[in-house]
């Protein structure tokens, strides 16, 4: 099949996180014609890594493409990175890498509930090899077809849910001094909260976002003072290490009210992703080598990618590559990934892969 309908054949079958068998086999079909020295099935699920290359400690290259779908279908383009990744093992098939080196494509599921990534990591596989560099791409509406957008530290994000329980004791409502409320406590740590944030976005080392997401106080029992309360909130920093301390900082907040009001306190983290921070000199090569135009983001992206989790054990960098400047946003109901995009996002990746081989 051409990249175009293996793109149109995975977007008519998509496979939403933790159930992409479609994929897998369609991925596994194709790459037997590109002549992989080995194929790894079903990592972490529905994973396929393909590498080129028979010896373990020869200097090797890794790309990922994501291969999930959300429930509403293909409408983040994950169908096209697919097929991108695809279009690159065919050209790795009619050119193999000289001796002496390594290609690695990684075809990961389960990018979009954020747990692909290190269950591709917790396979081990790919700590066998002696990855120097390792790429994550993403197509991104807003930008011209084809561009590549790059940011030489923080491409995206940290992020991480979490859960304050409060426990008191409930009591009934016409003596409620006989109880514990968490009431006071919850309007506190929200107040609290609110003033973690720092919202200057070109400041990598100190920009930190709190986002109230959901309370939950007591229950609807108009006779009954309200006993417990789960306070929840999205933390966001540019870099893991103000994620950390914001985490502290947010944690030592929380326990100093509950204590002030006589309650027990618990936290619980949701969907932690760590910052994806790139390697500058990566970044750097990826502006002299991608032959095409490129733009450096002012500031990072808000939102968060796994990929992060590769990049706390390798070298590398991810990267944005256009799709169109009005191309509605990924995951609109709208959205649908430009074939015309295929063929120079996959030029872009064998550029990569020439300058890490032929250097």
């Amino acid at each position: 099949m051409t990249s175009t309908e293996i793109r149109h054949e995975l977007h008519a079958h998509p496979g939403i996180s933790g159930d992409e068998h479609f994929a897998h086999d369609l991925i596994v079909r194709e790459l037997a014609a590109c002549h992989p020295d080995k194929v790894y099935t079903h990592v972490g699920g529905f994973g396929v890594i393909a590498v080129w290359g028979t010896e373990l400690s020869h200097p090797a290259i890794a790309i990922r493409g994501d291969i999930d779908a959300l429930p509403s279908g293909h409408r983040c383009g994950h169908d096209g990175h697919t097929a991108i990744l695809l279009q690159t093992a065919q050209w790795l098939g009619k050119k193999k890498p000289a001796p002496g080196h390594t290609v690695i494509l990684i075809f990961q599921p389960e990018e979009e509930t954020g747990t692909g990534a290190q269950k591709i990591l917790d396979s081990g596989i790919l700590q066998q090899y002696n990855i120097q560099c390792i790429y994550g791409y993403h197509n991104l509406p807003g930008f011209p077809l084809g561009t590549v957008v790059l940011n030489l530290r923080t491409f995206a994000a940290a992020s991480t849910g979490i859960i304050y329980r409060l426990k008191g004791r409930s009591t009934h409502a016409s003596t409620p001094e006989k109880g514990i409320n968490p009431g006071l406590a919850t309007a506190e740590i929200i107040q609290a909260f609110n003033r973690l944030n720092n919202h200057n976005e070109t400041d990598l080392d100190h920009f930190r976002q709190s986002t109230l997401i959901c309370v939950q106080l007591g229950q609807e029992a108009f006779g009954t003072s309200a006993g417990q309360a789960d306070i929840m909130f999205t933390l966001r920093a540019f870099s893991n290490t103000v994620m950390e301390q914001l985490l502290a900082e947010a944690n030592s907040i929380a326990a100093d009210i509950a204590a002030q009001h006589k309650l027990d306190v618990t936290h619980t983290l949701r969907d932690p992703f760590p910052a994806t921070e790139n390697r500058s000199d990566i970044v750097e090569n990826i502006e002299q080598h991608c032959n095409c135009r490129y733009r450096h983001l002012l500031t990072p992206f808000r939102w968060s990618e796994d990929f992060a989790h590769y990049l706390q054990i390798f070298p590398g960098a991810m990267f944005g590559i256009g799709s169109g400047e009005k191309q509605p946003e990924l995951h609109h109901p709208d959205y649908n990934f430009p074939d015309a995009l295929i063929e120079p996002a996959a030029h872009i990746l064998i550029n990569l892969i020439k300058l890490k081989i032929e250097n």
